[in-house]
């Protein structure tokens, strides 16, 4: 189990590649974001965005997915009280393989409750031709063992 101690600043956590596909943008969308250049590609060309194209907030959810396969599920992770930034970069289309990584950029322990650890990420997507497509800035709670240092 991942703990605070095991996210010193410039630990770096590489994020497993997804495929995304053209029925799960478009799945995505009617569910959650049903805005027409997420879910028909003849209403993308006409908006002029160049084809169909994931939702921002899709990829979010695959930042999430990510972030659990690589590290999350196996830490003692206590949640995040929010992000900082997110900056859709480029569009995701059909297709598209991303992957990404997870930086541990700065880290403190809670005055109010030092057991626990708050630990700011930069994350940052890339897709099959090395392009960054995502940056997301944010704050996790890590638990922090008694005694462990700042």
């Amino acid at each position: 189990m991942l703990t605070y101690e095991d996210f010193p600043v410039g630990r770096v956590f590489d994020l497993p590649p997804q495929t995304i596909t053209k029925s799960q943008i478009i799945e995505f969308a009617n569910e959650f974001d049903p805005q027409p250049f997420h879910m028909d590609e003849d209403s993308a060309e006409t908006h002029g965005v160049g084809g169909l194209m994931a939702s921002g907030w899709h990829m979010c959810s695959v930042l999430m997915k990510m972030l659990c396969d690589a590290y999350l599920l196996d830490s003692a992770s206590q949640g995040s009280p929010g992000l900082n930034e997110i900056l859709w970069k480029k569009p995701v289309r059909g297709g598209d393989v991303v992957c990404g990584t997870a930086e541990v950029v700065e880290r403190r322990k809670s005055k109010s409750n030092p057991s626990l650890g708050l630990v700011n990420f930069a994350y940052t997507l890339k897709n099959q031709h090395s392009e960054t497509v995502m940056i997301v800035r944010g704050l996790g709670m890590i638990s922090a063992p008694q005694g462990s240092s700042k």
